[in-house]
């Protein structure tokens, strides 16, 4: 025996972690998506920046990286694949000519139409499988788990968010 050692505390088992839970549920329902995704000549980067630029008009690149939880390189990346496809433009913002501003073209707002009715249909099969109740629950204790822990990494160390 080494002295001077502390035992390591026990870990939870590793199937059974958060992290790794989240993950096996986000393969498993993009294991879905990604074949209609490929059909479309998309991958699932490209397509959460697309269904994002259709809910808003124009946006800046910062704005869009939080709304579509893409890292700045990897969005810059596919802003750029996604321009030479012409479905995104890029503008300079009026308020700030060194902000540039992306937008759906008319042909990005078709591809999403198109694709629109698809991811759709794979929605209506999950609701199907696991049940509209369910997955609303799920929609909702997921949105409060991310909402305490952003809380909670907002707040000044060693205080609460609702100090």
């Amino acid at each position: 025996m080494v002295r001077g050692k502390k035992k390591a505390a026990p870990l939870r088992d590793f199937e059974h972690s958060l992290p790794m839970e989240l993950l096996k549920a986000r393969e498993s329902a993009m294991a879905r998506f990604r074949p209609m995704l490929r059909d479309h000549g998309l991958t699932e980067q490209q397509w959460r920046v697309i269904r994002a630029l259709a809910a808003l008009d124009s946006v800046d690149a910062g704005e869009l990286a939080r709304r579509s939880f893409l890292l700045a390189p990897s969005l810059t990346r596919i802003l750029q694949h996604l321009e030479s496809e012409k479905l995104v433009t890029r503008a300079a913002d009026r308020n700030d000519q060194r902000r540039a501003v992306f937008t759906l073209t008319a042909s990005g707002r078709k591809l999403f139409s198109k694709v629109a009715p698809d991811s759709e249909a794979l929605y209506a099969d999950i609701e199907r499988e696991f049940g509209v109740e369910k997955l609303e629950s799920l929609y909702a204790l997921l949105a409060e788990f991310y909402e305490t822990l952003a809380d909670a990494d907002a707040a000044p160390a060693g205080r609460s968010a609702t100090a």
